[in-house]
């Protein structure tokens, strides 16, 4: 039987398929075409308006709000985990779900248990992962998530089951479900919510038997669950910074801003915050005098130092986010 090819008068053409789209939807298509072809130009345009293209102010007033993404939090998404959380940072979405195991301590530290952090980036999250063994990024922001998370807020001690015999070990694994910027501030936060979510049945080591017994509160209600023994003071949270063209900060970047950065800074602050560390990745910024010659653009009412105004704009940002640790309203 012959095909039956469509003739060129029912074949749309672009000028067809542009008659069926609104003028927003066109001016939209040739944003988006523009900011592909020169990233660069595109955001640069955005912060001389003082705005950013996903509708931020810039980070110029210290007192606006508005210079982060909303965040979401949803505790104990992952029913058959003992501890989970679920965080959205605008678009970027990560998953945290706690995994415990019963092992032998090590000989050197007979008397703690261990605690695991883990990153996945999987290709579904972004164009700009593929299938396959874990990525540099990934393994970076697990050996970061690694050394915060070791700052006390979990005494490892309170992971023993039995003096070299037997203790927890916590396996935290995070997968980044959507991935647009941000991504250590977002798992960080995920997986403090889910430690802090964490209930492990109540467990004794039988000498006799040299194993380890564990006793579910809905078996034996003498024996209850526990919670993790979480030092609140030391519970840490992350906020991130970008420096664009030396003289633009942009807090919480997303993922086209992270490409054209020069410098990201992360500053850690416990619950009273108070600063743990401040690490920067990239073009070292230590003052103004380090930037390029558009510093001079920056209100000089402000810090002088650009660290001391990351730390200024995170201790502003502290108050929101903790809340959504403990589930208050904001």
């Amino acid at each position: 039987m012959a095909s039956v090819l469509p003739s060129s008068s029912t074949t749309p053409s672009a000028s067809n398929v542009n008659s069926f789209l609104s003028a927003a939807e066109r001016e939209a298509i040739k944003a988006a075409t523009f900011q592909r072809l020169h990233p660069r130009i595109y955001l640069e345009r955005f912060l001389e308006e003082k705005i950013r293209p996903d509708g931020r102010p810039t980070a110029e007033n210290i007192e606006e709000p508005n210079v982060w993404r909303n965040v979401e939090v949803n505790v104990g998404s992952i029913t058959t985990a003992p501890g989970s959380a679920l965080v959205r940072i605008g678009k970027t979405t990560v998953v945290c779900g706690i995994k415990a195991e019963i092992c032998e301590p090590e000989l050197d530290n007979p008397d703690e248990g261990f605690l695991v952090p883990n990153v996945d980036l999987p290709a579904l999250c972004s164009p700009k992962f593929k299938p396959g063994p874990p990525t540099e990024e990934a393994q970076v922001l697990s050996e970061r998530l690694n050394e915060v998370l070791g700052n006390g807020m979990l005494s490892l001690s309170s992971l023993c089951i039995c003096s070299g015999k037997s203790a927890w070990v916590l396996y935290v694994d995070a997968t980044v479900i959507n991935y647009d910027g941000n991504v250590f501030d977002a798992t960080l936060l995920a997986m403090v919510c889910a430690l802090k979510n964490v209930s492990l049945p109540h467990a004794d080591y039988d000498p006799e038997l040299h194993r380890t017994v564990c006793t579910r509160s809905e078996t034996d209600p003498s024996k209850p669950a526990r919670k993790l023994a979480i030092q609140e003071d030391l519970v840490p949270l992350a906020f991130s910074f970008g420096v664009f063209a030396g003289s633009h900060l942009l807090p919480d970047p997303t993922a086209s801003e992270e490409t054209l950065l020069d410098t990201y800074i992360s500053v850690i602050l416990d619950a009273h915050a108070q600063v743990l560390s401040v690490s920067q990745l990239g073009a070292g910024v230590d003052n103004y005098e380090a930037l390029d010659q558009g510093v001079n653009n920056l209100p000089s009412s402000r810090e002088a130092d650009t660290l001391a105004r990351c730390i200024s704009l995170a201790k502003k940002r502290q108050a929101v986010l903790i809340k959504k640790v403990y589930n208050t309203s904001t």
